[in-house]
């Protein structure tokens, strides 16, 4: 089963369960899904909808800072909530050893010598962590290995 149809069928489930909140966040995925396959006219499959949710994912933690700044901390746990049903459709993520493995690998691999070489290196490690790591941690820990 892809990720798109068991996005569907926890839809139901939670339907089933009245579970609002959960189904709230949900179908906020299957809209962006739906968005996307709109503009684009092509049915999305499991790498473009695992992108989706991470786009999601990190506008959640964008709006978890910005109200717990502004002491808003209801909003803020429900932004949280909607972040954990989300991270529940992203593959099983890298720990500490394996990324920092992948990095050693791409930068022997792209034959980077310095921190100009980061685009390349960064490329190897988006195809290769994508959904599967943090890219933002990822690129900090490329540039220290790099300066």
């Amino acid at each position: 089963m892809g990720l798109k149809e068991r996005v569907n069928d926890e839809m139901k489930a939670a339907m089933r369960a009245r579970d609002s909140a959960r189904l709230s966040a949900i179908r906020l995925l299957l809209a962006a899904i739906k968005q996307k396959e709109v503009d684009d006219r092509v049915e999305l499959g499991d790498a473009q909808v695992v992108a989706i949710v991470e786009k999601l994912i990190k506008q959640r933690r964008d709006s978890i800072e910005q109200f717990s700044r502004a002491g808003r901390n209801d909003l803020a746990e429900r932004e949280q909530f909607e972040l954990d049903v989300l991270a529940t459709y992203l593959p099983r993520q890298a720990d500490a050893a394996e990324v920092a493995g992948e990095i050693d690998a791409a930068i022997a691999q792209s034959g980077a010598a310095g921190p100009q070489d980061m685009g390349k290196v960064m490329a190897l490690l988006k195809a290769r962590l994508a959904g599967r790591a943090d890219m933002s941690a990822v690129s900090a820990q490329v540039r220290a290995r790099l300066s």
